[in-house]
């Protein structure tokens, strides 16, 4: 061991020296009880033991609260995967392209509580068809929602969707989900006047089920490429 000028040890040296001998205390117990250490949350001093008594309820607290979060986020990822398991069932009951729709606005304004939805379908659509849904959009949005790899989540609305929502709305985020099977035929838009519904770095393994949930969907009701 070293020595610092006054030839005392060096505080790393003396915890090393405790670590690699655990029988210290044993050979000096009474030791323990003579060593004072000042409390973590106020001035006093008290034994080293109780320091460490201290300590484990700390970690025990600490614990405690991780294990609450994780029941929390359990139960709410229960609930999330109910209410695709309901929309998945109501979807493909669903007879046509109009019906579909509407199911999947239903289900995302009442059970996922997304004040705004919108949705734009492209390529072949059905003919004598007059649904909003089918109306043009420009090449710009079609590269713009191919290029998506996951869920787009933020404060902006690409190209003219901020057009497919309700005008008078003041909307804050917005989700951005790309419909596709074999290559991107839509876009569905979830808007929220809350800033932080959607931003950016949330998880979106939801949002990406959601995306591929109403892919399939619609996909039955439009001709084949």
């Amino acid at each position: 061991m070293t020595m610092d000028r006054e030839g005392a040890m060096e505080a790393s040296e003396v915890a090393d020296y405790l670590k690699e001998n655990p029988g210290f205390f044993e050979q000096y117990a009474d030791l323990l009880a003579e060593i004072f250490v000042p409390h973590p949350h106020g001035g006093r001093a008290i034994p080293i033991a109780e320091r460490q008594i201290v300590t484990l309820r700390e970690k025990n607290a600490q614990l405690e609260t991780k294990l609450q979060e994780l029941i929390q986020f359990g139960t709410e990822n229960d609930a999330i995967s109910e209410k695709l398991h309901r929309s998945t069932l109501a979807l493909f009951a669903a007879a046509d392209l109009e019906t579909t729709l509407g199911v999947l606005y239903h289900s995302l304004r009442d059970d996922f509580r997304v004040p705004q939805v919108a949705l734009r379908l492209w390529g072949k659509v059905p003919e004598r068809s007059y649904l909003p849904e089918l109306a043009a959009t420009s090449q710009e949005l079609r590269e713009y929602a191919a290029a998506l790899g996951e869920p787009y989540c933020g404060t902006q609305a690409p190209f003219e969707s901020r057009e497919w929502f309700d005008a008078h709305s003041s909307l804050k985020s917005f989700a951005f989900l790309p419909l596709r099977t074999h290559h991107t035929f839509g876009l569905l838009g979830l808007g929220s006047e809350t800033p932080g519904r959607f931003y950016a770095g949330m998880g979106t393994i939801y949002l990406t089920r959601l995306a591929e949930l109403a892919s399939m969907a619609t996909a039955r009701f439009l001709p084949q490429s």
